[in-house]
């Protein structure tokens, strides 16, 4: 069984860009209005999209953006293959078997490359299983948007990153279909498909052997191989001081929506402390759990530990890495003992992703700072900058909007 995957055009070039795929589109100037990179109105969005801003008598708001129920969850059997027990995939599959939407924008692993993702149009419930798992790399998803109006289809879904989201989100209703669902994934870091290549690289002496790749919540990194084997990587044992100073872009250096806070649901699993995380945004997240119904055990998130020392010291690595100094390198004899200590008494379930946002925000200023100073009064939301008061960075002349 095929997928449908469309000619896209070429990309227009763009300074800050992710490739979401807007710029691939007849309009390739929706860019200026839609893109996170310029001048996002998160507050205005998150009201188009929910209803209402950020509740501000609920602390967790300002972390992770507007939610009706923050769950820990999984499917029960996992499905086979999928990266963790697979909520994304059967949410995507029970709406098309219930025909709820006419087609699903998400995306495949490429023919000759399966880390490298290719944006696909699905309209059967059986096609979804050719996605399941974690690609690298800038993916033009939206530019499918085009396609799917020109097929006639009315009601969508689409999978997505946050930087694709924000973006459908600011231009949706240009397209003028009846109904756009959205699945949220949260995303961090990304890189280009054959920059993680080379960090498969460093990881095995036989990367292509690899299957299966995450960074789990108990601070460490789980490999899978294709003769069956696993191996766990501490993260303090990751190489990442040996990877170049632009591995990861300067658009994810500074992205300030992990959580995919315009997403109807989203699915992650920082917070699910070894299962699936979920935030339940609005009224169509809420039906889209309703879909599972039997199929996935929900249970209230655990919240454990201390953020502020791994928050501080995420700032101090940060600092010298935006002056273009070295990473401080752990010495070797200290690595285990730390290994040992962090999954037991650093920040675990929500504190963790808690940890992560304030570590998000950190290094939006600070490489911004450096490298784009400008751009900073359009580019950081209000709330970011609240999120970074208590470790002593408040905004200097010029770094926000003068009514704010």
């Amino acid at each position: 069984m095929s997928l449908t995957i469309p000619p896209l055009a070429d990309p227009a070039p763009r300074d800050l860009c992710t490739d979401c795929g807007l710029s691939r589109t007849e309009d390739a100037k929706r860019c200026g209005r839609a893109c996170q990179f310029i001048n996002p109105d998160y507050a205005g969005l998150e009201q188009q999209t929910h209803g209402r801003a950020r509740d501000p008598d609920r602390a967790d708001e300002r972390f992770f953006g507007p939610y009706r129920r923050m769950l820990r969850a999984s499917l029960a059997p996992p499905k086979k293959g999928a990266q963790w027990t697979g909520i994304t995939t059967r949410l995507a599959e029970c709406l098309l078997e219930t025909k709820a939407v006419d087609a699903v924008l998400t995306m495949a692993p490429d023919a000759n490359d399966k880390w490298k993702p290719v944006p696909v149009l699905i309209t059967e419930a059986s096609e979804m299983a050719q996605v399941r798992g974690m690609r690298m790399g800038y993916a033009p998803l939206l530019a499918l948007l085009e396609p799917a109006r020109a097929a006639g289809y009315k009601r969508i879904a689409v999978i997505g990153i946050p930087c694709q989201i924000y973006a459908l989100r600011a231009i949706e209703r240009d397209f003028g279909f009846e109904q756009i669902t959205v699945i949220g994934t949260p995303c961090s870091d990304n890189t280009t498909t054959e920059n993680f290549h080379t960090f498969l690289g460093l990881l095995s002496e036989n990367p292509d052997s690899i299957t299966y790749l995450e960074f789990r919540a108990d601070y460490r990194v789980e490999l899978r191989f294709d003769d069956g084997r696993k191996k766990l990587i501490p993260f303090l044992n990751l190489p990442i001081s040996d990877l170049p100073r632009d591995f990861f872009p300067l658009t994810c250096r500074t992205c300030v929506d992990y959580t995919n806070t315009l997403a109807d649901i989203t699915v992650g699993y920082m917070g699910g402390e070894g299962e699936q995380w979920l935030l339940v945004r609005n009224q169509r997240g809420e039906d889209l759990l309703d879909l599972l119904r039997d199929e996935v055990r929900l249970s209230e998130p655990g919240d454990k530990g201390k953020r502020a020392g791994a928050v501080k010291g995420f700032l101090a690595n940060t600092e010298r890495a935006a002056g273009g100094l070295p990473l401080r390198r752990m010495p070797n004899w200290v690595r285990p003992i730390v290994s040992w200590l962090m999954p037991r008494i650093g920040p675990r379930g929500i504190e963790f992703g808690r940890a992560r946002v304030e570590m998000k925000a950190v290094e939006t200023i600070l490489h911004l700072r450096r490298e784009r100073p400008a751009m900073m009064k359009n580019m950081i939301p209000d709330h970011v900058w609240r999120l970074v008061r208590p470790y002593g960075i408040l905004p200097k002349e010029g770094e926000r909007k003068p009514d704010l």
